[in-house]
């Protein structure tokens, strides 16, 4: 029995080796064309990536119109810079990539200039060092309902209410999980500004979630 399921898995993970192979193969074909201008590969890799790329485009830009114009804007950048393709990383990492550089294009297009404070949303400290108001613990019931949908609905909700500045830093650092280095080289900042912003949005948001995990 042990053996026939030992050859069960090894037929399993061949398949799944051939699939990815197939897969590679099959995206070298598809960036040959694109170098190519062959404009049937540009209708495909649309429609192939198009829809994983505006659903990371609204996450930072809420305003419809806004992730649609990124959207075009990403895949003209991508259109230019196929020469510069290396095929290190899967192509729809290396979109990816293109898609958040055009949201954060956007995003630095705006002005910031009525950005709101989250200072009331961070914790504050009596001379002492104490917090001056009591921090609420989660139990272990509100740290499970954090994994339902309807949870992580409220949490980007409230990722959604922060001011452009530690949204972003919220959302590439533990959304779209690029590393500080990475986020630092995208928002023109030191690694070091990077973790300092990511604490104190990681407060911010844990003040607008509380309330929710309070009632749990």
């Amino acid at each position: 029995m042990s053996q026939l399921a030992g050859t069960t898995v090894a037929a399993s993970m061949r398949r799944g080796e051939d699939a990815e192979m197939g897969d590679l193969a099959r995206e070298q074909d598809l960036v040959r064309r694109l170098r190519n201008g062959e404009e049937a590969a540009c209708e495909q890799l649309v429609r192939e990536h198009g829809g994983a790329l505006l659903q990371v485009l609204r996450r930072f830009l809420p305003c419809e119109h806004d992730a649609q114009d990124a959207l075009q804007e990403a895949f003209l950048s991508a259109f230019r810079s196929f020469g510069r393709f290396e095929g290190t990383a899967r192509l729809g990492t290396w979109l990816h990539r293109i898609a958040v550089n055009a949201a954060l294009m956007k995003l630095r297009s705006a002005s910031r200039r009525n950005e709101m404070s989250i200072e009331e949303l961070l914790p504050r400290f009596a001379d002492d060092g104490h917090h001056r108001e009591p921090v609420a613990e989660w139990s272990a019931s509100a740290e499970a309902t954090a994994l339902t949908a309807e949870t992580r609905a409220h949490v980007r909700a409230c990722i959604d209410q922060l001011p452009e500045t530690w949204r972003t830093i919220l959302l590439l650092r533990d959304i779209e999980e690029l590393s500080t280095a990475e986020t630092a080289e995208l928002l023109h900042i030191s690694e070091n500004a990077v973790k300092i912003r990511l604490h104190r949005a990681r407060q911010a948001l844990r003040t607008l979630i509380s309330p929710a995990f309070a009632e749990v």
